[in-house]
C-alpha cells in the first residue's frame, strides 16, 4: 500500500490528478471530502466536485476525525482520496474561535491540528489501502497580515511536512503539471 501527497496552489490541478490516479488504479475508491458548505459558493464548489467523481466511488464527508472515520467506513476500499488537508486544518481552526473571531488558544489549536494529522498518518499505516492525500501549499506568498492567518499558514505547513515525511511519493502541482518531489529523481 502506498501513500501519495499532492500539493500545490489553488486551482493547480491537485484534485484532478488525485482522481486520475485513483481511476487508473482500477480499485474500489473511497473519496473523503473534508469541505463543509458554509455558503452558497462553497455549496456550488462541493456539488461540482461531486459531479466530477465516478458514480461508483463512495463518498465520506468528514470535517474532522478523518483517520478514525476512514477506518470505520473503509468497507473494502483499496484506494482512499483525502481531499483536502487545507479544509481539514480550517475545520479544526473553526472549533477554536470565540464569537469575536479571535484565536482562543494558539497552543491548543496547534495540538489539535497535529493530533488530527497524526490520526490520519496512523490510519495510513494501519489500513490495507493506498492513500492519495491532497493539500494546498500556502506558504509561498505574502506573509498574512493578521495573527490568525499566520497561525493557519504555519500549522498547515507543519501538517504538510508531517504528511510529506510519511508519504512514499510527493507531487507539487504547477499549472496542471505534476512535479515529483519525493522520491527525488536521480
Amino acid at each position: 500500500m502506498k501513500t501519495l501527497l499532492i500539493t500545490g496552489g489553488a486551482r493547480s490541478g491537485k484534485s484532478d490528478l488525485a482522481q486520475e490516479l485513483a481511476r487508473k488504479s482500477g480499485q474500489m475508491v473511497l473519496f473523503v471530502a473534508t469541505a463543509t458548505a458554509g455558503d452558497d459558493e462553497m455549496r456550488r464548489r462541493i456539488e461540482a466536485h461531486r459531479k466530477s467523481r465516478p458514480g461508483e466511488w463512495r463518498t465520506l464527508e468528514a470535517a474532522t476525525q478523518v483517520g478514525s472515520q476512514i477506518r470505520e467506513n473503509l468497507d473494502g476500499a483499496q484506494t482512499v482520496i483525502v481531499d483536502c488537508i487545507t479544509m481539514l486544518v480550517s475545520n479544526v481552526f473553526g472549533k477554536h474561535f470565540d464569537v469575536s473571531g479571535q484565536i482562543s488558544d494558539a497552543a491548543l489549536i496547534e495540538k489539535d491540528v497535529i493530533a488530527e494529522i497524526h490520526e490520519l498518518i496512523d490510519c495510513c499505516n494501519r489500513t490495507m489501502a493506498s492513500f492519495i492525500i491532497v493539500t494546498n501549499e500556502v506558504g509561498l506568498g505574502l506573509v498574512p497580515e493578521n495573527a490568525m492567518g499566520r497561525l493557519y499558514r504555519d500549522l498547515l505547513g507543519k501538517a504538510n511536512q508531517l504528511l510529506a515525511e510519511r508519504a512514499d511519493e510527493v507531487y507539487f502541482m504547477v499549472s496542471g503539471l505534476p512535479v515529483r518531489v519525493k522520491p527525488v529523481q536521480p
